[in-house]
């Protein structure tokens, strides 16, 4: 009888998915360079693994997005008051640095500001960040020549947070790390990159997100806490995860989530909560007491319908709306024929914020790009979303050209800019659309096509159901059979995957 050490294996790895082979528009756009990948390639066998191209890519794409700006490097951020729009280059950094006491050393949050915002606005962690920027800014020439400088310095350190979400979105689903290829050729990540300092917490919440894909729920709440220091969206993903794991009965998994997520915020928060209470304070009030502003659906019906509304009630119907979609949320978690994903509906209530806030500066696309690559990783309907917020990004812009040109009205009337706001709002809703019926109906989720239950969802990946409401309780004795690939569930291991999957 052979014995163990002799015995061969056969257990065969399951292979990464290969867009090209599965997805029509990647397959067309891979013609740029050689076309579909083909059988025989021998992938990994090379130094060009998916992670090092996605994460080279990236760092590409964000550098053409600084060639970009360039119009308003050489002028449009000092000069004439509407360039900086009509060459669409505007960025907050280099406006920001004297704007918010930094060419003058002053300390954020404890220092008052001489201007009409007597306190930096921002979160402590993304204050920090503009700060170390500011350390590494040299002092000595013109303000203008520190703008530039200091605008180089935040953009270098934003290419890193480029690259962290690039390669963090690559690796969470493990047999899909293509699909980090969405993040990094996104048109509107990268005109949007070095507007402001939202990668920070992008980057940060990408990092959790491959962390709780890993079974590190400890891990993902401290970079989760963190994440939210810099700015307050990611924490809203402890609503899905809470109703996530009530379905599965992960409690002590959420628990160890949570308390890492309140322990890091507490940590950055408590020492500037304590010793400047009123700077710490100013990111709050003035997000509580901010009119109704760019991009969002107040302005839009204010402009359109021409009703006044007032902060105090955008502020109203903003939460009204929220609850409501946490509350719809929740029943489409406990009652759906199978368990949402974790990425599903990460984005789904990110991009319900969105949709209900009273403000939407262009850069807010980058807190919904990584979350779209993970939980609609399909080229179609991704690039249909983009294109509505690149039209957003240039409608923005014109629509500031024309209001700051004067007589001349250069650029995009009020009319023309209700019309981006719409393109923005309507291509954001059909991609939740599409994540929701893909909730509703598993076997039009391309993931769970290739045969995975849940690979960004950790411990959630595979478990069984443990609290289920409607007639996912109770299934059909005989369910319709499915010619595809299937999960089965409740394994120590997830979802088996077939051997076509990479196909």
């Amino acid at each position: 009888m052979p014995s163990a050490e002799t015995t061969r294996t056969s257990v065969r790895e399951p292979e990464p998915v290969r867009p090209t082979r599965d997805d029509e528009v990647a397959a067309a756009g891979s013609e740029l360079i050689g076309g579909p990948i083909g059988r025989r390639a021998l992938l990994g066998a090379s130094w060009w693994t998916p992670v090092r191209v996605i994460a080279l890519v990236a760092i590409g794409m964000f550098a053409l997005g600084m060639v970009q700006k360039l119009p308003c490097y050489d002028s449009g951020w000092f000069f004439g008051a509407s360039t900086q729009y009509t060459h669409a280059c505007y960025s907050d950094i280099p406006h920001l640095y004297q704007g918010r006491g930094f060419a003058d050393g002053l300390v954020p949050y404890f220092d008052k500001l001489p201007g009409d915002m007597d306190y930096l606005e921002y979160p402590v962690l993304t204050g920090l960040f503009m700060e170390v920027a500011a350390w590494l800014t040299p002092g000595g020439g013109s303000i203008q020549h520190q703008e530039q400088i200091y605008w180089m310095v935040n953009a270098g350190m934003l290419m890193v947070c480029a690259a962290v979400i690039a390669v963090c979105t690559a690796r969470t689903h493990r047999l899909r790390p293509w699909d980090g290829l969405l993040v990094a050729l996104a048109p509107a990540f990268a005109l949007t990159a070095t507007i402001n300092w939202d990668l920070l917490a992008v980057a940060l919440l990408a990092a959790a997100m491959l962390m709780w894909s890993r079974g590190r729920s400890l891990a993902f709440g401290v970079l989760l806490g963190l994440a939210t220091a810099a700015k307050f969206y990611p924490f809203l993903l402890m609503g899905p995860l809470l109703v996530l794991c009530w379905r599965a009965g992960k409690w002590r998994e959420f628990g160890n989530a949570l308390m890492g997520a309140v322990g890091a915020w507490l940590v950055v928060n408590l020492p500037v909560m304590y010793l400047a209470p009123e700077g710490w304070a100013k990111f709050y009030s003035f997000s509580q007491t901010r009119g109704i502003d760019f991009g969002s659906v107040f302005l839009f019906i204010s402009t359109w319908w021409k009703i006044p509304i007032s902060y105090q009630t955008a502020n109203a119907w903003a939460l009204v709306l929220m609850v409501l979609v946490c509350v719809g949320m929740a029943a489409l978690a406990l009652t759906a024929p199978r368990r949402p994903r974790f990425a599903q509906l990460a984005f789904l209530i990110v991009a319900a914020f969105i949709l209900t806030n009273k403000v939407y500066s262009p850069q807010y696309v980058l807190w919904l790009i990584p979350l779209a690559a993970l939980a609609r990783p399909k080229w179609r309907d991704f690039l249909i979303w983009q294109a509505c917020e690149v039209a957003y990004f240039l409608g923005i812009w014109m629509y500031l050209a024309y209001t700051t040109s004067g007589e001349a009205h250069k650029g995009l009337s009020s009319h023309g800019y209700q019309f981006a706001i719409a393109a923005h709002l309507l291509g954001t809703l059909y991609l939740c659309a599409v994540v929701v019926r893909d909730i509703l109906m598993p076997e039009r989720d391309v993931v769970r096509r290739a045969g995975e239950d849940d690979p960004s969802g950790g411990v959630l990946d595979g478990a069984e159901d443990v609290f289920v409401l409607g007639a996912a309780a109770h299934p059909p004795r005989h369910a319709a059979h499915f010619e595809g690939p299937q999960v089965e569930w409740g394994g120590n291991g997830g979802g088996s995957t077939p051997e076509d999957s990479s196909l």
